[in-house]
């Protein structure tokens, strides 16, 4: 396995202002953290691609609801590890918590891929979820310290991509290797990330930011001079009552109503991304598709996803990420309805492709939201409860999905998802609305005590 980043990336980071050193740094960091969410990628989705296998063959006598209680183990336990990811990362260090997570859902899935009940393979499930949700967002501050100036945004979005990228690997480990080799052989290439390890170990440099933070000075300067990048300025530790502080804030002066309408949208925005992902492969085989055609609408979903994280930020930038969160969950709830509308297998593939491009980059658009419309003292918890408050419904996602299968109501999975869609859409446009108001009322007052 390569520890080389993909060579598309090159020619988005070369950053002119940027040395030939510190370029080959940006790029190596980019590139291990791609492959890292890649795998995560791929242990996330691997769980949907086998499903529907699960299922028919009836292992473990697994039924309908069981299989969303398990989806919802992963889910929960990427609700921990997003949580935790930030102070067990300040205590470490964002390199050695990275490391972690790809050991713990690699080794997670050894778990899956011995478990003989039910019960083992959820634990395998949950633990997996753990690493999942620690990883994402360690892997976004690793490039955001070594991103080249003014490329932040760009080079986040692309990193997202590995995670779609891990969506269409699941699919063909799945096409390749169930039928012929069994279930247990896709958790089994989940488990192979563990040789990625080592590559880490010896070629991922640590956290700038982390290492001047504490205090770490001296690695921090020969890092610097090592790759000619500028270090990060030392920012004050924040206390725990400086945190809670910044908690209370969203609910002060009236922002309380604000904060609710956000935590709303993301928790419909996460039902959706969660629930479709889950279910995807088994609602389209219910919707009488075969099991090979239900895995490639996997790979179109994904494909979609890749192409909407590439496309929603640059219409964000000039439309404001509001408007255009609002109008994608509105055509992703358009989408998902369709789904459930047994068409020709052409127009169902742009469907399917479609709904990728809008529901996977609508949740984003969520979070630019969140970060534009907050104070920058306060952006970061802002947005991490946000997302922290939308993973209860990536936890409810899956399970709402089994439920429905197991009561005999598989035919409205997809008209379920799709009102999560529109709500979502309504939630975060009268919160764009409240906060526009208010910024003009805060504009004509200040006109007020101008004029006298």
């Amino acid at each position: 396995m390569s520890s080389s980043p993909s060579p598309s990336l090159a020619p988005a980071l070369s950053a002119p202002a940027l040395s030939a050193r510190a370029r080959r740094l940006a790029l190596l960091v980019i590139g291990l953290c791609w492959l890292a969410v890649l795998f995560d990628g791929l242990d996330m989705f691997i769980y949907g691609s086998v499903l529907p296998h699960l299922l028919e063959t009836k292992t473990f006598g697994l039924t309908a609801d069981q299989a969303g209680d398990l989806g919802s183990y992963a889910t929960f336990g990427m609700l921990v590890g997003a949580l935790t990811a930030g102070t067990v990362a300040d205590r470490i260090g964002r390199k050695q918590l990275m490391i972690g997570c790809v050991t713990l859902f690699s080794l997670a899935s050894g778990i899956c891929a011995i478990s003989g009940s039910v019960e083992v393979f959820g634990l395998g499930r949950t633990l997996a979820g753990v690493g999942l949700g620690g990883l994402l967002p360690t892997a976004i501050s690793m490039v955001s310290d070594y991103a080249p100036r003014g490329r932040a945004a760009l080079t986040i979005g692309m990193l997202m991509t590995a995670h779609h990228a891990g969506g269409i690997l699941s699919a063909y480990v799945a096409k390749w290797l169930v039928d012929p080799v069994g279930w247990r052989a896709a958790f089994w290439v989940c488990v192979l990330p563990l040789l990625f390890v080592p590559v880490l170990l010896k070629f991922l440099p640590e956290s700038l930011s982390f290492l001047v933070a504490k205090g770490r000075t001296d690695e921090a300067h020969a890092l610097a001079e090592r790759f000619e990048v500028q270090l990060p300025a030392a920012t004050g530790k924040k206390t725990a009552a400086d945190r809670w502080d910044a908690l209370l804030a969203l609910f002060r002066g009236g922002e309380w109503l604000q904060t609710l309408l956000y935590w709303l949208a993301s928790f419909g925005g996460l039902l959706l991304v969660y629930g479709v992902a889950t279910w995807l492969p088994t609602l389209m085989r219910a919707e009488g598709y075969e099991l090979a055609n239900a895995l490639t609408f996997v790979v179109v979903f994904n494909l979609g996803g890749i192409v909407g994280m590439l496309v929603a930020g640059r219409a964000a930038d000039r439309f404001g990420a509001p408007r255009i969160s609002a109008i994608w969950f509105a055509l992703t709830a358009v989408g998902v309805f369709l789904l459930g509308v047994h068409m020709n297998q052409a127009v169902t593939m742009l469907v399917v492709f479609l709904t990728g491009v809008f529901l996977n980059s609508a949740q984003t658009m969520i979070y630019a939201t969140v970060s534009i419309r907050s104070t920058p003292d306060n952006r970061a918890t802002a947005v991490g409860w946000t997302s922290g408050m939308g993973r209860f419904g990536a936890v409810f996602g899956p399970w709402l999905g089994g439920q429905l299968l197991a009561s005999g109501n598989g035919d409205w999975g997809f008209t379920s998802f799709a009102i999560a869609g529109l709500s979502s859409m309504v939630f975060i446009g009268i919160a764009a609305l409240r906060s526009s108001k208010q910024t003009e009322q805060a504009g004509a007052e200040q006109e007020l005590v101008a004029s006298h």
